[in-house]
């Protein structure tokens, strides 16, 4: 039997993709857009919703949880701006029961090395777990940051920093540092 020569190359059939390779076209962007916008869970309408705890546990008090980095340059969402300023949600919120010192305009060294362990401190505080955003008398201060009180088991976490000497009990006025 003779051997056939190959068809010439207008003739060949192309291998096709299989299928799955064009839903991983579509899939893999879209889960992670969905991880990046899930990132500090789902956003509380969402939440409502899907009836998901935002907490530890469905019975638990603190039902606020999130990474929190350091804010730098850029959008800023959820960061630490310093001990006693964060982003949660995209809302600039005002620690309402401490006052820290200064990172953006120390007046000193002293300052500026206490207000960064007050920031980095108040990110491993917010990082451990759950906790809760209580109302204060007012809901925003003059700069329009909401003023609220963080606290997890009741407990507030401004407190943690005074008592370690990164901080002081809010009285109505910055003091210095120096």
């Amino acid at each position: 039997m003779p051997r056939r020569s190959p068809a010439p190359a207008r003739f060949r059939r192309r291998r096709k993709t299989p299928r799955w390779g064009n839903a991983l076209l579509v899939a893999v962007p879209l889960a992670a857009f969905a991880l990046v916008f899930m990132w500090d869970g789902p956003p509380a309408g969402l939440a409502a919703v899907l009836e998901l705890p935002r907490g530890e546990a469905a019975g638990t008090r603190d039902s606020e949880r999130a990474r929190f980095a350091i804010c730098g340059g850029g959008a800023r969402v959820t960061c630490v701006v310093d001990g006693d300023t964060i982003w949660y949600r995209g809302e600039k919120i005002r620690i309402a029961d401490i006052n820290t010192p200064e990172v953006t305009s120390p007046d000193c060294a002293r300052e500026a090395a206490l207000g960064g362990a007050a920031t980095r401190r108040m990110q491993a505080l917010l990082n451990e777990g759950a906790f809760s955003l209580e109302p204060v008398d007012r809901d925003r201060d003059r700069y329009g940051r909401l003023l609220r009180t963080v606290t997890r088991d009741g407990a507030s976490l401004g407190a943690v920093l005074v008592d370690e000497g990164l901080a002081e009990e809010w009285q109505g006025v910055r003091r210095g540092w120096c």
